[in-house]
Order: structure tokens, then C-alpha cells, then sequence
């Protein structure tokens, strides 16, 4: 009788894990490329310094708690939520406000939890939000559109200067957000007139456009390669156009069309990267569809009302917190199980009576 030979399950699905945030690494190619091409050189600065930073910490982190580093480094969990952070983050932010996001990414929303597979809120949400409130002003410096070879553009040495903090950005290298802009512009301004006037620097709206269609390609290859469903990418992205058409609808004027929503922000960006966390996110494909429905909602309630003019990350975060509700209410019936509203009535048996 011979003896079955087997790796650890634990081996197995490390490396499971690592083979899928590969392909969510691969799939981030397009958005982060299109980016730096229209944003520069910051933008993969950014990337490539927060993806170390988060490696480090985790690191630093299974060595603290006396867990093996190699099996779970070998995931690339902490590689992912470093690249989504760093792409989240404007140009010209400085390398101390990346540390302190994945601190609070890597270190409270992550380990602090019991590591992946345990964290309820998306890691990386959670230091984009906590920047996002903690230090507003630098969240907002995102860069105009200068390209990387153009007259105006920003040599990578210059740029790595504004990451080391050695030098501050020029008010012509820095230019508001589509949607920041379009918030900030008063009550009494109709949209005509905001848009008549040239808010943005030149170039702006076709490059953030550029960069959501480059999402929703690698997102594409998600849904192509399986590592994601459709369900909430198109029940958010759904929800989103559904709530601006109705506003778009009762006040032109005031209310943007659902295109500009799609594209102009991390809209795109949310729906296939960020709302798809398999961890924080709902489980069953009914509870799928009303997740990703809820942050399409939450997004057009918070854009127009509240103080941040994007919302993913807030909305993310608040349907993080109502997944074990839609969970609970939205696990498809075991087979050979009844359920509880088909009408069928149990009676007790009496102490002398059989089963039939």
C-alpha cells in the first residue's frame, strides 16, 4: 500500500493567489501607461514606490507576527494593493504621504485583521481615504496633462525632485480633476456656461478619457481571463449611468451627462480594480449585483452632494461594511433544501408516532 505524496494546501494556494493577482498586475499595464503618458513620469514613481513600500511592509509585518515570509510574499496581494494605491495618487505627491497610505493599507486595513482573507474593507480604499481626509491639499495637486516629450513636459529628474520633496510644483504644471472642477463651479453657473468658459488646462478631458478607456481594457482582460465575474462591474457601472441619466434628465443644468461620470473619474477604475477585492466584496452573484449596484448609487449621491468631488473609494468602503448583511440574505438555496417561504408546514410528532 503506498503513501500518497502532496504539497501543502497552503502551497498550492498561495500559489493559486499569486498566479491571479499576476494577471490583475498584468491588466493594470494599460491604465498605468496611458497615465503616465498623459500625466507623466509621477505617475509610475508613484506606482513603483508604493508597490516596494507595500512588499516591505508586509515583510515587516508576517516577520513581527512569526508567520513564513515566502508563501505568502510569493501571493502578490501586497504587490496589487501597492499599484492601486500608487495609480489613485496625484503626480506630485511626496514619497512620505505614499508611506503613511500603505501603512494604513498594509499595516491597520490589512494585518491589523488577520491578513488577506480576513480584512473587511478594501486595503487600499482604506489609505486612499485616509489621505484623501487627512491631507487634503495634497491630494488635490494633480498634474495637467503635459505629456512626457512635449515642450511643456516634466523631465524625470524634475519629477523625482517634486517625489523627494526637494522642489513644489508650479501652478502651470498642476491643473484640477474634470469632476473637481465641475463641482467647485457655483450654484448660480450653468453647466453651458462653466464649460464655455475653459475651465481645464487644454487636453484635459480627452486624457482622462484616454486613461478610463484604458482601465476598462484591462478590466476586459479580467473578464476574459475569469479572475473576475461581471456582476459588479456592470451592476455598479449600471447603477452609476441609470442615476445620472434620471439627474442629467431633471436639470441639464445643473447635472452632468452619464458619459462625463463614466469617464471623467475613477469610475472605470473602481468598477473592474477596486469593487472586484474577491475579499471585501459580496460572495454570491445575486449579492454581487446588488453591491456593485449600491456603489454605482452611493458614487452619484456623494459626487454632487458631498465634499469629495470622486467618491469611489468612500462608496467602496461603505458597501464593505454591508457585505455580511447582503451575504446573509443573498446565499443561493442548498440543493434538497426548501426554502422558508414555499408554504410547507412541519407538524410535530406525537411520543407514539412514527415517521411515515
Amino acid at each position: 500500500m503506498s503513501l500518497m505524496h502532496a504539497s501543502s494546501p497552503h502551497t498550492h494556494a498561495a500559489t493559486s493567489t499569486g498566479r491571479i493577482m499576476g494577471w490583475v498586475l498584468l491588466a493594470t499595464l494599460p491604465g498605468i501607461l496611458v497615465a503616465t503618458f498623459h500625466f507623466g513620469w509621477g505617475i509610475l514613481v508613484n506606482v513603483l514606490f508604493a508597490a516596494v513600500t507595500g512588499v516591505i511592509l508586509e515583510a515587516g509585518v508576517l516577520r513581527l507576527r512569526q508567520r513564513p515570509l515566502g508563501m505568502t510574499l510569493r501571493d502578490n496581494s501586497a504587490l496589487v494593493t501597492g499599484v492601486l494605491l500608487g495609480v489613485s495618487l496625484p503626480p506630485f505627491a511626496p514619497w512620505w504621504l505614499i508611506v503613511v497610505g500603505m501603512v494604513a493599507a498594509i499595516v491597520v486595513a490589512k494585518h491589523l485583521f488577520g491578513g488577506l482573507g480576513q480584512n473587511p474593507f478594501n486595503p487600499a480604499m482604506v489609505g486612499y481615504a485616509l489621505l484623501l481626509i487627512a491631507f487634503p491639499v495634497d491630494m488635490t495637486q494633480w498634474a495637467a496633462p503635459l505629456g512626457l516629450f512635449g515642450p511643456d513636459a516634466i523631465a524625470p529628474g524634475e519629477a523625482l525632485r517634486h517625489f523627494l520633496g526637494l522642489s513644489a510644483p508650479t501652478d502651470a504644471m498642476t491643473g484640477a480633476t474634470p469632476l473637481d472642477a465641475f463641482k467647485h463651479k457655483g450654484e448660480t453657473l450653468l453647466a453651458s456656461e462653466f464649460w464655455a468658459a475653459d475651465p481645464l488646462p487644454p487636453g484635459t478631458l480627452d486624457a482622462w478619457h484616454d486613461v478610463a478607456l484604458a482601465w476598462l481594457a484591462g478590466g476586459v482582460l479580467l473578464l476574459v481571463k475569469r479572475i473576475i465575474t461581471w456582476h459588479i462591474p456592470a451592476s455598479l457601472l449600471g447603477s452609476l449611468t441609470l442615476l445620472a441619466s434620471v439627474l442629467y434628465a431633471i436639470d441639464p443644468s445643473h447635472f452632468e451627462t452619464p458619459l462625463f461620470h463614466l469617464l471623467s473619474g475613477a469610475a472605470i477604475f473602481g468598477a473592474f480594480f477596486i469593487a472586484t477585492d474577491p475579499v471585501s466584496a459580496a460572495t454570491s452573484r445575486r449579492g454581487k449585483l446588488w453591491y456593485g449596484a449600491g456603489i454605482g448609487l452611493l458614487i452619484m449621491v456623494i459626487r454632487p452632494t458631498g465634499a469629495y468631488p470622486d467618491a469611489v473609494a468612500f462608496a467602496v468602503l461603505l458597501m464593505n461594511f454591508a457585505v455580511p448583511f447582503i451575504d446573509y440574505y443573498t446565499q443561493p438555496r442548498t440543493y434538497g433544501h426548501a426554502q422558508a417561504n414555499r408554504g410547507i408546514k412541519v407538524r410535530q410528532l406525537d411520543d407514539d408516532e412514527e415517521l411515515p
